[in-house]
């Protein structure tokens, strides 16, 4: 076929990875992206208490991933049968290989919100003495091995993140989908929305300056990631035009039509532009406000959405 494949459903139906996906892949990619920033300013600055941003990252990094599970097991044909993959594992499958990863980071990112959270949860737990002494049996193993934990949170966030581009970077009959520059989009643009979303929770839920020390740094970094994000996605874009004849047909999706529009409005205007204009365009006194850190912040948010929509559909809609 040298063409895209006639879906006779529309946009949201007749691909075998569908909107609940795409979610998955926000979500994996938020939770990775908001630990692996947190935990390397942590390390960076040297810092020695649990500061607001880490208690945001910790955990917006367990509840998208725990988010991200319900929607990847409900996508499932047989979703009540999901047990079996964690049991039943084949090491030269991709798909195997990212749920030992996942089993192995969901209670990495449990442990850091233990760390976070330990004064709260012993105040929950403080009606029940008994509960109360194991808990602070566990924490005291746990906290000595905190720089261990730390490390290897960061690794499995890294893995995480690449491994959700290398699930379906394998489908060979997909140009859009099948090309290297995948995994690495989404480690990126996994750190842009883990960024803002972390940022957002630290300013919302634990009282976070804007303007202070951490979220400056963030504030400063974010503008280098969304570079590198634009220069993959470009890459991605030349890779198609320089390729074979069929994979320049793909290019279509770029240009016109449903999904043309999804990635010039929504991850390109709404991702990329919508923050610029709030922080250069505007004037220091707009940039500097909460209404525009906020709007900032889920603008960066829903365009990686956009970009997973984008690449999910558009890449299984043009294949062989």
């Amino acid at each position: 076929m040298n063409g895209a494949i006639n879906f006779t459903h529309g946009f949201s139906h007749g691909v075998e990875w569908g909107w609940p996906i795409a979610v998955y892949l926000l979500l994996a990619g938020i939770s990775g992206g908001a630990l692996i920033v947190a935990l390397l300013v942590r390390f960076y600055k040297k810092q020695q208490v649990d500061t607001p941003l880490l208690k945001a990252a910790s955990l917006v990094s367990f509840v998208t991933i725990a988010f991200g599970m319900v929607f990847l097991v409900g996508d499932l044909e047989k979703p009540l049968y999901f047990w079996k993959i964690l049991i039943h594992y084949n090491f030269t499958s991709v798909m195997s290989i990212g749920v030992m990863a996942i089993s192995i980071y969901i209670p990495l990112t449990l442990i850091m919100c233990l760390y976070m959270f330990e004064k709260e949860i012993s105040m929950v737990l403080a009606k029940k003495s008994q509960l109360v002494s194991y808990f602070a049996m566990i924490m005291a193993i746990l906290t000595k091995i905190r720089p261990f934990i730390e490390v290897l949170s960061v690794i499995f966030a890294v893995v995480i993140c690449a491994y959700t581009g290398f699930l379906i970077s394998v489908l060979v009959r997909f140009p859009i989908l099948n090309t290297a520059i995948l995994p690495a989009l989404f480690v990126v643009s996994g750190l842009s929305a883990g960024t803002a979303s972390a940022g957002m929770v630290a300013s919302y839920l634990f009282k976070e300056d804007t303007h202070s020390s951490d979220l400056k740094t963030l504030h400063t970094i974010e503008w280098p990631i969304m570079a590198v994000e634009i220069m993959l996605i470009a890459m991605l874009f030349v890779s198609l035009l320089v390729g074979n004849e069929f994979q320049q047909t793909t290019t279509v999706a770029f240009k016109s039509g449903v999904f043309a529009n999804l990635f010039w409005f929504g991850v390109m205007g709404v991702g990329f532009g919508l923050p610029l204009v709030l922080n250069f365009a505007l004037g220091k006194k707009m940039a500097s406000t909460h209404m525009a850190f906020y709007l900032s912040g889920m603008a960066n948010v829903l365009g990686v959405l956009c970009l997973r929509m984008f690449i999910i559909y558009a890449g299984q809609t043009f294949g062989v």
